[in-house]
């Protein structure tokens, strides 16, 4: 069983800029941010940038990580790995590949991507698979299992901030299966105005949260296209403190700790106006969740406080401004080190260090 904790004994120390814009590249004009990483056959690690194009039309890159006295420091790019070029990931208005969250996933041996798909309904989660990093295969749109206990589609619904856990875990119903966090978008009248918020039974909160679903490991085994089958939804954790206050969503794969799984997230605050436009008025922190070793859907200790916010002149003034927005985390000869969207232009890094 997982020792019962209080408090989550780590502390993110920035270190600086990784990579920004390219001048002159057109895929670029917009802001490179939000990356997934992994490392490649060939042992080296790889980001897979979010590339945002004039337009605000994302496509996902990858570039090698240069490391320097064990620090990364900068990368070599290698090209786009990742476009919109799949009517639904294509809308009349808006298209897109975004956010895209990596998570080696050793049961199967591939790399697995979540990525937001902003098609012709606007942002839904997809699902992708690569061996390499370099090929992937879309396995399309997540598509969530009904269940009757919550009264309501989750498919109706939008969704983002995805992202696998590494190893398989123990499910509700007591089978080996996979895990994904996610985060639901309950406003069905950004889409079809005048249908509002609809809440599943049992909800009362309607600010977006973190929630788990959970694949059954033999039926990814016998077919990995079931990827995208998830089921036994359960809620995770709401916004609870200040820098929480207007939602939060997940970030990085959750890494395996003493403690349980350490999942980094965000944390909003400010005022919202179009959930579909770059936002403005709104600040983005990065904190901390441990869930419990054996039950992730149970939230065992969180942070009240950041872990960062945006404080220098790159968090605060870009595209969107004051942004700290982690999404990946990869070891480096035993440190680790969690790259992030600042404001919504550059990517940094950071080191993950323990507290106690």
């Amino acid at each position: 069983m997982t020792a019962s904790v209080s408090t989550v004994p780590f502390r993110l120390r920035r270190l600086g800029i990784v990579m920004t814009p390219a001048q002159g590249d057109p895929n670029e004009a917009e802001g490179v941010l939000n990356p997934g990483s992994g490392r490649g056959p060939d042992g080296q690690l790889y980001l897979l940038p979010r590339l945002v194009s004039e337009g605000n039309v994302s496509r996902v890159g990858l570039a090698r990580v240069i490391v320097e006295d064990g620090i990364p420091v900068s990368v070599a790019r290698e090209g786009i790995v990742l476009a919109p070029d799949r009517g639904w990931e294509r809308g009349a208005d808006n298209a897109g590949v975004e956010d895209p969250r990596v998570t080696w996933i050793e049961a199967l041996g591939l790399h697995v991507m979540t990525y937001v798909a902003y098609g012709p309904l606007g942002p839904r989660t997809a699902v992708a698979v690569s061996a390499d990093l370099r090929d992937w295969r879309r396995l399309g749109p997540a598509l969530f299992r009904y269940q009757e206990e919550l009264d309501t589609d989750l498919n109706l619904f939008h969704n983002k901030d995805t992202v696998f856990f590494p190893e398989p875990v123990t499910a509700p119903d007591g089978t080996r299966a996979l895990a994904v966090l996610h985060r639901p978008m309950w406003d069905l009248g950004e889409t079809r105005p005048g249908q509002g918020v609809r809440l599943p039974a049992g909800i009362t909160d309607d600010r977006q949260s973190i929630w788990i679903s959970y694949i059954p490991l033999e039926a990814v085994r016998a077919d990995v296209a079931n990827l995208v089958l998830w089921e036994q939804h359960r809620f995770v954790a709401g916004p609870e403190f200040p820098f929480e206050a207007v939602k939060i969503g997940g970030g990085p794969p959750p890494l395996r700790v003493p403690e349980g799984w350490l999942v980094l997230h965000h944390g909003v605050t400010g005022v919202i106006d179009n959930a579909f436009e770059q936002q403005q008025k709104v600040n983005y922190a990065a904190g901390a969740l441990l869930l419990d070793g054996d039950d992730p859907s149970r939230v065992i200790a969180r942070t009240p406080e950041p872990l960062l916010a945006p404080e220098t002149d790159d968090e605060r003034s870009g595209i969107v401004p004051n942004v700290v927005f982690p999404t990946a985390i990869e070891e480096i000869d035993g440190r680790y080190f969690v790259f992030y969207g600042m404001a919504d232009s550059k990517i940094g890094v950071a080191e993950l260090e323990r507290t106690d």
